[in-house]
């Protein structure tokens, strides 16, 4: 027992000696510091260089961080002291620590890049987390990259309407108008996720193809994110500085007096990137030629654009962004010579309309501020947006009333605001829930001074001195959305999205609807997907097109309907099936073809009925879409194709609102007939080829149109045209002066001469042909 106790003894007593060894700080009453460094997305920094500093300057100890961020100071005497961090393309970093004793005191440092790096890395990062709260699926979707823009006749010198006309399904109008799969407007615009506020129409585009790093075009049975405007999604991915820092200057025209520059700058900091553009266009074709000529009478454009984009990180995983984009226009309407005067105007015996003076102004603010916070389980953002939009059309006092009988001078405006909120939460590895809600208040205001002329009973011209009616309105109007859905994939190949959406409008209009969305997704490995679905849609009239008007105010007059019946605008309801399959055939080669059909009621359709571009909505009681698409891309190294062909039936049958906007005859007739709708064209194809050889590109592509609606009730069609553009630029490398390219552009070589719309149809104000053959080149300075 004795020596058990002496053995036990001995043990305790070199256990001891081992740990007074092992941490000579722990007998000595010396402390250890020790810690992590990291750079601003929270990834360890290895090779930091790290002091520790006395108060008086001295330098205790230094150390290098380990490859995952780790560094410790040992045999440290009590006190306050610094560390001190220093790396190469890092900014220094400091961390206070107070050592008490023999404890370990604990650190953490974050160094911040010097390069935008860092930056471009989350931005990336957050941008997918970004798009994958309310992803398309199930939808039918065309994607169109900045590089496809540059590559098109005139890259991103086209207006946003050019780009959208090489997709699948999309009908060219005047006026810069589009048409997606037989239906008017009724179109989605969303920048970095964010729904923007409809603006009143007019001719000039509100966007600028300059500030878009990738577009998508998405139709068909939309899932439940998208509501109120659904016959085509465009979503919008801005350029961001942190990508690609820097910007270019450039100069580009040619035919029609044509003056384009424009700029866009772009860059970043840790924490901070921003991009702006802006340009400025003049020309002589600002709208078609009404008569088919070269260069059309009294047909001057000023038009300018400008965006800017800033971003700012709050941490790794939570970003702030501001976008403020306007434009602004002035618009001479073309005239049309030889015109023939309907009525008589005391104190101008004669007057020859190609010295008409009409003009419209247009003016577009817009403005989003979001809020995005995305982790390995929940990814959300919040947004405020607002939009100011107006147009002004100034008649020609005299030669309208000549001409028309009547002069209307028409200002419309609408200001939208609201907040959008979406987010998105994974349950499991099966299960995605989504969920968002949508609130807008918008505020329009109608003023119209319409001058005319008083007739008889008989409505003939009674007297030659007109007279004004002022025809004023304001209305306050909101817009409220929810949904809520969940992404199931039932297998690696198989994902089902199943939700609802629950709309409502409380405008001139009161109506709501609950909305189920069911869309299924098979896609293999081998490169074939299946999409089908099928959505209900409840969408509202554009309120910044509806001004009430007193029909019967204008009786007696040259501005008197033959009918007075104005039921309101209603709510259009729609069931919309999809269905289409893509299937990468060869590597580089994809194909796919997409069916579709929708049943509406009160289907919205509308049309211009006077002078001003100002589009007045109204509604058939039933109608129906359908259609075909067919579409094939191919790239392979520095070749790139597409092909896209579009087949497409659009109908409607009884007016049931607005109807004063129509004549009796052609309103009887559609009261009882099935008519086609005036933007229903039977086929829409785009196709084009690029080819880089070295640093020259050639491009050459055509957009092929079977023609518009026209005469009684929209009973004939306008001809086909097949207009072909050409392109081919250059990038020159000078080492005293950089990079500089050079592009010139034909558009319209065969120069066609087409016909867009002959004046006739339904709501159908003018005659407007397409642009004859033009030249244009350009110059870009890149820095």
């Amino acid at each position: 027992m004795k020596r058990m106790s002496i053995a036990l003894a001995c043990v305790l007593q070199l256990c001891g000696a081992a740990l007074s060894s092992a941490d000579p700080a722990t007998s000595t009453g010396l402390g250890k510091v020790a810690g992590r460094i990291k750079d601003a997305l929270d990834r360890p920094l290895g090779g930091v260089e790290l002091k520790l500093e006395a108060p008086d300057g001295r330098t205790v100890a230094a150390t290098t961080s380990a490859p995952d961020g780790r560094f410790e100071f040992t045999h440290v005497e009590p006190g306050t002291y610094s560390i001190a961090a220093a790396k190469p393309e890092f900014e220094t970093a400091t961390a206070i620590v107070t050592v008490a004793g023999s404890d370990t005191t604990a650190a953490q440092l974050v160094m911040a890049s010097k390069s935008a790096l860092e930056m471009g890395v989350v931005a990336q990062k957050l941008d997918v987390a970004r798009n994958s709260i309310t992803p398309s699926t199930g939808s039918s979707v065309y994607n169109i990259t900045e590089k496809a823009i540059e590559a098109q006749p005139q890259g991103d010198n086209s207006a946003f309407n050019q780009v959208l006309l090489r997709a699948p399904g999309v009908a060219n109008d005047s006026f810069g108008q589009v048409h997606i799969r037989g239906d008017h407007l009724n179109l989605q615009y969303r920048i970095n996720g964010v729904q923007l506020p409809e603006g009143v129409s007019g001719f000039g585009q509100s966007l600028d193809t300059r500030f878009v790093d990738g577009l998508r075009l998405i139709d068909g049975a939309l899932p439940a994110q998208y509501g109120f405007r659904t016959a085509g999604v465009i979503e919008i991915d801005t350029k961001n500085g942190a990508y690609e820092p820097g910007g270019s200057v450039s100069m580009y025209g040619g035919s029609h007096s044509t003056l384009q520059p424009s700029f866009e700058y772009g860059g970043a900091t840790e924490s901070l990137s921003y991009f702006v553009t802006g340009d400025y266009l003049y020309n002589e074709l600002g709208l078609e030629s009404p008569t088919g000529t070269v260069n059309p009478i009294h047909d001057r454009s000023n038009q300018g654009k400008g965006f800017v984009y800033l971003s700012g990180l709050l941490d790794p995983t939570t970003r702030v962004s501001l976008i403020s984009g306007n434009s602004v226009g002035r618009f001479d309407i073309p005239n049309n010579p030889g015109q023939t005067p309907g009525f008589a105007l005391s104190g101008v015996p004669t007057f020859d309309s190609r010295n008409l003076d009409e003009n419209q102004s247009e003016w577009n603010n817009y403005g989003i501020l979001s809020l995005q916070k995305s982790t390995e389980a929940v990814d959300f953002q919040l947004s405020a947006f607002t939009r100011f939009s107006q147009t002004l059309f100034r008649p020609d006092p005299a030669g309208d009333l000549i001409f028309n009988g009547v002069a209307s001078r028409d200002l419309r405006n609408s200001w939208a605001s609201g907040l959008q909120g979406d987010a998105s939460r994974k349950l499991g590895d099966s299960h995605t829930l989504r969920l968002g809600v949508f609130v807008q208040e918008e505020k329009t205001t109608s003023n119209n001074d319409v001058s005319a002329f008083p007739v008889d009973s008989s409505g003939v011209q009674s007297s030659d001195v007109p007279f004004t009616i002022t025809d004023d309105s304001n209305r306050l109007g909101y817009l409220y959305g929810l949904y809520l859905q969940d992404e199931w994939r039932l297998t690696k190949e198989l994902t089902f999205n199943y939700g609802l959406r629950y709309d409502r409008v409380a405008q001139f209009v009161r109506g709501g609807q609950v909305s189920p969305r069911i869309n299924m997704v098979y896609a293999t490995p081998e490169g074939t997907t299946l999409h089908v679905g099928w959505s209900r849609y409840f969408t509202p009239p554009p309120m910044e097109l509806v001004a009430p008007t007193d029909v019967t105010a204008f009786n007696g007059t040259t501005n008197e309907s033959a009918i007075t019946a104005d039921s309101p605008v209603k709510p259009e309801r729609t069931d919309y099936y999809d269905a289409g399959i893509t299937q990468v055939v060869m590597p580089g080669l994809q194909i796919g073809v997409d069916g579709y059909y929708k049943y509406v009621r009160n289907l919205i359709d509308e049309g211009q009925f006077g002078a001003a571009l100002i589009l007045s909505p109204f509604n058939y009681k039933k109608g129906y879409v359908y259609g075909t698409e067919l579409t094939a891309s191919y790239q392979i190294e520095n070749f790139t194709a597409f092909a896209n062909f579009a087949y497409s039936v659009a109908r409607g049958t009884q007016v049931v609102s607005s109807q004063f906007l129509f004549e009796p005859d052609e309103l009887n007739f559609i009261a009882q007939h099935y008519v086609y709708l005036d933007h229903d064209q039977r086929y829409t194809a785009s196709f084009g080829a690029s080819y880089l050889w070295k640093d020259t590109r050639f491009t050459a592509d055509c957009l092929t149109s079977s023609g518009l609606r026209r005469g009684f009730a929209n009973t004939q069609k306008l001809p086909a045209y097949e207009p072909v553009n050409l392109s081919v630029s250059h990038v020159f490398h000078v080492a005293s002066f950089g990079t500089v390219t050079l592009r010139g552009d034909i558009i319209n070589l065969l120069d066609e001469g087409y016909e867009i719309r002959d004046g006739s149809g339904i709501g159908v104000g003018a005659p407007q042909f397409g642009q004859r053959r033009s030249y244009y080149a350009g110059i870009s300075k890149s820095f």
